[in-house]
């Protein structure tokens, strides 16, 4: 993703809500430090001092540019020192007969991984504000996904419903414990809301428009995608859309958004192996695409191409215990976050899964947010 910039571009801030570029690298390298050499193997840090710097709770995003981090060449050296001592450890430890929590079928390990794939999402939310950004690799064939044909809204019926993450395999403290729900019956748009939808309502209730969306000049709209000024695309899902203009075009739809608990219950089924996932599209993929991989509920792309908003506060599930450290998600129970589901383009294929949630502050549009709607049967 950096290969093409230049260092004054990883130093650079672009916006108060996200970091320079060079701080989520060296963060990326300290949190794997800490996690995987100090808490693991018990190894004294090789630059103590780098570790309140990289701090995500202490130090606010709009002064993480201020900082005494590293940069330039001491950046790259420190990431290649950590992976080493990384590899190192891992060359020493029996996972498969660990009573170990954190290692037991290598939770440290995903928990790493997952952090990194995440923050790689977050860069790129940054890296859409650099003017001229160039991809050093795109993936087009995402653009010839064929257009699947189908209602505008699909059923899901009354009755209990299995939520959160199953008892195996890696997944965040806020997915679990698994458990039951009993829903009424509800209807959800077989895809997510297009740009065609969103402009209209624009248009009806002269709302503003996305983040990145300006005017043609002739009645049409532009979008910006990574530097490059285009026609917007009305088949494509809406994206940049924070949650007050989300529940908003909900309400002029006739519509409301889903509880996070009826997502996921509409989403059980989708298939992250048939979804535009994993970055290197650089965009979504038209809506009523991956046709093949829809849901038990027969609603598309409920994984990729845009997060889709919620109305619901994060919160823990009945039973919530924190693990392995409070500050991933319980720090921001209660605070004003609303839920997000099913992961974007920029979304790393082996993190998300249908039980997966994100958050935000509802006034945020940076992240690759969009909606669908759901109305009571």
């Amino acid at each position: 993703m950096i290969e093409p910039l230049a260092d004054e571009q990883l130093n650079a801030a672009y916006s108060p809500i996200l970091s320079p570029l060079a701080w989520d690298l060296g963060h990326i390298a300290n949190f794997e430090e800490l996690w995987l050499v100090q808490t693991i193997r018990g190894r004294e840090p090789m630059r103590g001092e780098l570790g309140r710097f990289y701090d995500a709770i202490e130090n606010p995003r709009a002064t993480r540019s201020e900082l005494p981090i590293l940069r330039g060449d001491e950046l790259r050296r420190y990431m290649g020192e950590v992976r080493e001592r990384t590899l190192d450890v891992l060359d020493a430890l029996d996972l498969e007969g660990s009573d170990d929590p954190l290692l037991r079928d290598g939770f440290a390990y995903e928990l790493i991984l997952a952090h990194e794939h995440q923050h790689n999402e977050t860069m790129l939310q940054l890296l859409q504000m650099v003017d001229g950004y160039e991809p050093a690799r795109i993936d087009g064939t995402v653009a010839g996904e064929p257009v699947v044909d189908g209602p505008e809204m699909v059923g899901v019926e009354a009755g209990t419903y299995e939520v959160g993450a199953a008892g195996d395999g890696f997944a965040y403290d806020n997915e679990r414990p698994r458990h039951a729900v009993e829903l009424a019956a509800f209807e959800i748009d077989r895809t997510p809301v297009t740009n065609a939808a969103f402009a209209e309502f624009v248009a009806d209730t002269g709302a503003e428009p996305p983040m990145y969306w300006e005017r043609d000049g002739e009645g049409g709209w532009l979008t910006t995608v990574f530097g490059r000024r285009r026609p917007l695309d009305p088949g494509r899902p809406v994206i940049h859309v924070d949650w007050h203009r989300a529940e908003a075009f909900a309400r002029w739809a006739n519509k409301r958004l889903p509880t996070e608990l009826e997502w996921e219950a509409a989403a059980a089924g989708a298939d992250r192996e048939r979804a535009n996932l994993d970055q290197l599209a650089f965009g979504c993929a038209p809506a009523g695409s991956y046709g093949e991989a829809a849901s038990g509920s027969g609603a598309v792309q409920m994984l990729g191409d845009v997060w889709e908003w919620t109305s619901s506060e994060l919160a823990g599930y009945p039973g919530f215990a924190a693990f392995p450290y409070p500050e991933y998600s319980q720090a921001f129970f209660g605070e004003g976050h609303k839920v997000l589901r099913g992961g974007a383009w920029a979304t790393r294929r082996d993190v998300i899964r249908t039980s997966f949630r994100n958050w935000d502050l509802a006034e945020r549009s940076q992240i690759f947010s969009g909606l669908r709607c759901v109305r009571d049967a």
